[in-house]
């Protein structure tokens, strides 16, 4: 091929297929170094393995690994708790196997089947950009393994040596639900919004922690790069309150100067932020404030007035100059004893239960972010784009682990996760007792 390249007058096609060739040249010697290398280390782990209580060495085995390079056969020793009904290899552990692949190969398979739209996409990708052939099937079980250990991550107390110092003047802590189409057995007894009352999803709770040092030209404020991480749960809300609480710590709240928490008006979100988050300064988030404002003029009197939109435009600003109360008022004194007076009331209940939160010109002159967009694009994104695509239903499990996966990525935390996660494989050797003659 490189002769022929060489004589030949160049294409596109022969490029294409020189480098390819190129590629795989190269893969082999360094496919066997890293085998090489790899045998030489589980030589070295299972000559220096102390057995635990009860263990009984039951000889050598091997394994094919399968790494970024490509695969090769790993002979290590397997050990067996007879007590326990259950063996291990120590090597396997120790060198960061995860089922048959290489630490790096786990890792980008996690990084692939978490970040494409489908495991099927995942596995042409690697295929395409990596000459790495892994099936759908086993990238999806590694991500599920891989996405346990994930998920326990990020649950994780914020213990002191793990808390940032928090140097932004603002901190934003802001959290939303949203629903995950899921397989049957998992919504038996669950009631929905469907007209027979069924549901079709589970909530899930995103929640995202993010800063900012300043504004820009026109006073508006302007999010800190890359400033955002997020955390996801199925829990109800009364638990993932403390666990969003968890990661604002880790954060810094501990030591920020002023903390927002950044939410819509639903009932929920109001319980987790006085429970959670009672310090904070709390703020509607206005575009929901403005739709149920919309809400309020059609109680009163129907969407096709024709001078809803102008009326609309005219509370809008009226928000944003803290009239809320004025808002109210209005309504209440238009709809004075006509019989729509019910419905507006229960329109209003949302302005009258967040008059607090919902004071914008004075938010806004404090330079603060008056809307929750970075945590409803989050849902989008994060969840939306991964669990929410069309004919996709999922396990409680299978949509945890990578939801887990996916906002670990998307705060820019993978690598520091998967130190944790080899140290947490390594440490497995070291977890029972050594036996007496040890």
């Amino acid at each position: 091929m490189i002769a022929r390249f060489s004589a030949g007058e160049p294409n596109g096609v022969a490029v294409q297929q020189l480098e390819l060739l190129v590629r795989t040249a190269i893969f082999k010697p360094a496919n066997a170094l890293v085998g090489c290398l790899l045998q030489a280390a589980a030589d070295r782990i299972d000559a220096s393995y102390q057995p635990k209580l009860g263990e009984q060495r039951k000889g050598r085995e091997g394994l094919q690994v399968q790494g970024i390079f490509g695969s090769f056969a790993l002979e290590r020793d397997y050990y067996y708790q007879a007590q326990q009904q259950q063996g291990h290899y120590p090597a396997d552990a120790a060198l960061g196997l995860e089922v048959s692949y290489t630490p790096a190969l786990a890792k980008l398979l996690c990084l692939e089947g978490a970040d494409e739209a489908t495991y099927l996409k995942a596995e042409r990708h690697l295929e395409q950009t990596g000459g790495i052939t892994v099936s759908a099937r086993q990238i999806q079980r590694v991500v599920q393994r891989v996405g346990g250990a994930a998920q326990q991550w990020q649950a994780r107390p914020a213990r002191p040596a793990d808390c940032q110092r928090c140097d932004a003047p603002i901190m934003y802590v802001s959290a939303d639900g949203t629903g995950v189409p899921m397989v049957p057995a998992e919504l038996v007894g669950r009631k929905g919004k469907q007209a027979d009352g069924k549901a079709k999803t589970r909530q899930v709770y995103l929640g995202c922690v993010f800063t900012q040092h300043r504004v820009d030209a026109k006073g508006h404020p302007v999010r800190d790069w890359e400033s955002t991480t997020y955390v996801s749960g199925f829990m109800p809300i009364d638990q993932f309150g403390p666990f969003l609480r968890q990661e604002a710590l880790r954060r810094g709240y501990g030591t920020a100067a002023t903390v927002v928490l950044l939410i819509d008006g639903a009932t929920g979100l109001e319980n987790m932020g006085k429970l959670a988050f009672k310090d904070c300064i709390q703020i509607v988030d206005f575009f929901h404030a403005l739709e149920h404002a919309g809400w309020v003029l059609e109680a009163l009197h129907g969407k096709a007035q024709p001078d809803y939109k102008s009326r609309l435009r005219h509370w809008a600003k009226w928000l944003l100059k803290d009239k809320v109360e004025d808002l109210i008022a209005e309504s209440r004194q238009a709809c004075a004893g006509l019989p729509q007076t019910p419905a507006v009331e229960q329109a209003l209940h949302y302005f009258v239960s967040n008059v607090s939160r919902m004071q914008y010109g004075t938010f806004r002159k404090a330079h603060y972010f008056i809307g929750s967009g970075v945590v409803e694009a989050g849902c989008k994104t994060v969840i939306g784009g991964r669990c929410k695509q069309s004919g996709m239903f999922w396990s409680d499990v299978g949509a945890e682990n990578i939801l887990a996966l996916r906002c670990i990525n998307s705060s820019r935390r993978l690598d520091e996760f998967w130190k944790h996660h080899l140290n947490a494989l390594a440490a497995l050797n070291d977890s029972l007792p050594l036996t007496a003659a040890a």
